[in-house]
């Protein structure tokens, strides 16, 4: 089994970042949301807050944010139809891949379905009360993929940009990381 981080690992870029960005266009007050959310990932990525503390920031705003939209269904959609392109050309999916993923389960399915299915745990927000209803990332990513496939499967291969990802990178058989279209082995 192969499993593939998302974010700059499969798709070049943050997808939730240019799901913003190509979102004002159909909500230009959305503009509002991404200042504070921004200000708690600098303070994350410089360790002066916690995984908690975006978390709440992130419950915070979601329901507003993603209830500025008429149809949301129909914005995630354009997005896709303008940013397929940005999927890595050294990616190619295979119908048992398992993409383990801090973005939203809001652009994710839509991607799934358009890559032609597969497995996908993600983040999620509840379609009907647009509240986050679980964050997937750092220690969370292992513990959801036992919770999808059991305690005793191990991915064959797990591909990542981050080393956020170490209890992942660690619990796979064989580990990648991978930087622009390059993929080498990472070493335990």
């Amino acid at each position: 089994m192969r499993v593939l981080d998302f974010d700059n690992t499969i798709y070049d870029g943050e997808s939730p970042l240019d799901f913003y960005l190509f979102s004002l266009r159909y909500a230009p007050s959305a503009i509002r949301f991404i200042v504070p959310v921004l200000l708690q990932l600098m303070r994350y990525q410089l360790q002066r807050c916690t995984r908690t503390d975006i978390e709440r920031e992130l419950h915070r705003h979601a329901h507003a944010y993603l209830s500025s939209f008429d149809d949301l269904s129909a914005v995630v959609s354009a997005f896709w139809d303008h940013r397929m392109h940005k999927i890595k050309p050294w990616y190619q999916p295979r119908p048992d891949d398992v993409i383990l993923t801090a973005s939203f389960n809001y652009t994710m399915d839509e991607y799934m379905r358009r890559a032609g299915g597969g497995c996908c745990i993600c983040s999620t927000i509840d379609y009907d009360t647009l509240e986050v209803t679980y964050l997937n990332f750092g220690d969370n990513k292992v513990r959801a993929f036992k919770r999808a496939f059991g305690e005793d499967v191990v991915p064959d291969e797990f591909y990542t940009d981050n080393l956020a990802d170490r209890p992942m990178l660690e619990y796979a058989r064989t580990s990648f990381i991978v930087k622009g279209n390059k993929v080498v082995p990472y070493q335990k």
